[in-house]
C-alpha cells in the first residue's frame, strides 16, 4: 500500500521490510544475543533498585502531600481548600493538552509526566514555598517593612528558586533516562507539564486566599487574573529552561551542553521576575506588562510550539528517510510517518481491521519516531552506548508490528 499526500489505504500490503544481509547503523536483524550465568542476577538487582526508586518517589510525594494538605487546611480551611483545588484544576483543561498535543509524534511515556506534575505540584511547590517564606522574614529583618519585603520576594527569591524547583526535574530526567529524552520537544513537554502541575498548587493558595480576605468577589478577581488571562505564565517561564536542556541534549558542545541549561533557567527566571514586577505593583503597570510582555511573550510561545512540532515531523522524515534507503521502510512510509495528516489517515485505515491492527499501527509509528529521533542523537553524537543496540531493537520491533498489520487482513 503507498501512503503518500492523498493516501488510498487498503489499496495493498504495507510496503518495505528488512532488506536481507543489509540495514543501517548495524542492524543485523532479529538474531537474539544469548545471557550469561549473571544475566539473571543483574536483572532482578535491576528489578529491585526500579522497585526502591518507585517506593521512594511515592513516599517522598506523599509527604509533600501531607504537608501541603496541612498547611491549607490549617491557614485556608477545608471548604475553602476545596473551592481552591477544583476552580485551580479548571486551566489545568487548557494547558496540559496543549504539551500533550506538542508531544504527538514521539509520546513520551505517560509514567514520566506523571512524576513531572507530581514534582511540580508537590515537590517544588512546598521547596519553593519553605524558600520562599525564609527569604520574606530576611528581607523584611532587612529591611524592616513587609510591603518591600513582599517586594523583594518577589521580584528577586521568586523567580530564581521556583524556576530552579521547577526545572530540576527536567535536568534529572535528562541526566537520568537520556534514552527517554530527545531533544527540545522533550525539554518543553516536561517543563510545561512540571509548571502546569506547580501552577495548579499555587493557584490553590491565591484563590483560597482572595476567597478568605474578599469573599466572592476578590475569587473572581483573582480567578480571572490568574486562571484565565495567565495560564500559561508558569509554564512559558519553565519552557525556556527545557529548551535549555533539549538543546544541551542533542549538541555535541561540551560548552554548550553546560549554558545552554543555564542561559534559559536565566530567561525564564527573568521573564518571571518581570512578570511578578508587574503583578506586586499593580494597577496600570500591571496592564502595560500584560499587552507589552507577556501578550508578545504568549504569541511567540505559540509560535514556538507549532514551530517545533512541525520541525519534529521534518526531522523524523530526514532521519527515517536512511533506513528507507537500506530498505527497512518503504518511501511511502517515510512520508506517512513524518506529518501527523498522514498518520491519522493511517490510523483510520488500520482501524478498518480491527482493534489489533489498530493497536500494531499505533506501535508502528512510535517506534519509528523513537528510531528517528536516536538516529538524530546518533548524528550529532549525543546517543549513548546502547545505541546500536537500541536501533536493533526498534528495527525488529518496527518488523513485528508491520507483520500484526499484515495478518489482521
Amino acid at each position: 500500500m503507498t501512503w503518500g499526500q492523498e493516501p488510498r489505504y487498503g489499496a495493498g500490503p504495507l510496503a518495505g521490510g528488512p532488506v536481507q544481509g543489509g540495514g543501517p547503523a548495524g542492524a543485523t536483524g532479529q538474531d537474539g544475543v544469548a545471557g550469561g550465568p549473571g544475566v539473571g542476577r543483574g536483572s532482578s538487582r535491576r528489578a529491585l533498585r526500579r522497585w526502591l526508586f518507585v517506593a521512594f518517589l511515592v513516599i517522598g510525594f506523599a509527604l509533600a502531600a501531607l504537608v501541603l494538605v496541612a498547611y491549607y487546611g490549617a491557614t485556608l480551611g477545608v471548604v475553602t481548600s476545596l473551592l481552591g483545588v477544583l476552580l485551580a484544576a479548571i486551566p489545568l483543561g487548557i494547558v496540559i493538552p496543549t504539551f500533550l498535543w506538542l508531544d504527538r509524534f514521539e509520546a513520551e511515556p505517560k509514567r514520566y509526566l506523571l512524576v513531572a506534575f507530581a514534582w511540580g505540584a508537590l515537590v517544588a511547590a512546598l521547596v519553593a514555598g519553605v524558600f520562599n517564606t525564609g527569604a520574606n522574614i530576611a528581607f523584611q529583618a532587612a529591611t524592616g517593612g513587609s510591603q518591600s519585603a513582599m517586594l523583594a520576594t518577589a521580584v528577586f527569591s521568586a523567580p530564581l528558586v521556583e524556576e530552579a524547583c521547577k526545572g530540576l526535574l527536567v535536568l534529572l530526567i535528562w541526566w537520568f533516562r537520556r534514552r527517554e529524552f530527545d531533544g527540545i520537544i522533550d525539554g518543553m513537554v516536561y517543563a510545561g507539564i512540571v509548571a502546569a502541575g506547580f501552577a495548579f498548587t499555587e493557584n490553590i493558595q491565591y484563590l483560597g486566599m482572595a476567597y478568605a480576605d474578599g469573599g466572592d468577589q476578590a475569587l473572581t478577581g483573582t480567578f480571572i487574573a490568574r486562571c484565565i488571562f495567565t495560564p500559561f505564565a508558569h509554564p512559558m517561564f519553565t519552557v525556556c529552561t527545557g529548551i535549555g536542556i533539549g538543546i544541551a541534549a542533542t549538541t555535541r558542545s561540551r560548552a554548550l551542553k553546560v549554558l545552554a541549561p543555564v542561559a534559559g533557567y536565566l530567561l525564564a527566571a527573568l521573564l518571571h521576575a518581570i512578570w511578578n514586577l508587574a503583578a506586586v505593583t499593580g494597577g496600570a503597570g500591571l496592564v502595560t506588562v500584560y499587552l507589552l510582555v507577556e501578550v508578545p511573550i504568549f504569541l511567540a510561545f505559540v509560535a514556538l510550539v507549532v514551530w517545533a512540532r512541525r520541525r519534529e515531523g521534518r526531522l523524523i522524515g530526514r532521519y527515517l528517510s536512511v533506513y528507507a534507503d537500506a530498505g527497512w521502510l518503504s518511501p511511502g512510509e517515510v512520508q506517512m510517518l513524518s506529518t501527523m495528516r498522514g498518520r491519522r489517515a493511517a490510523r483510520m485505515w488500520a482501524r478498518s481491521a480491527g482493534r489489533r491492527s489498530l493497536a500494531a499501527m499505533r506501535g508502528f509509528q512510535d517506534t519509528a519516531s523513537e528510531l528517528a529521533l536516536l538516529r538524530a542523537r546518533m548524528h550529532h553524537s549525543a546517543a549513548d552506548a546502547q545505541a546500536l543496540e537500541s536501533e536493533r531493537d526498534m528495527l525488529a520491533a518496527l518488523t513485528a508490528r508491520r507483520r500484526e498489520m499484515l495478518g489482521a487482513y
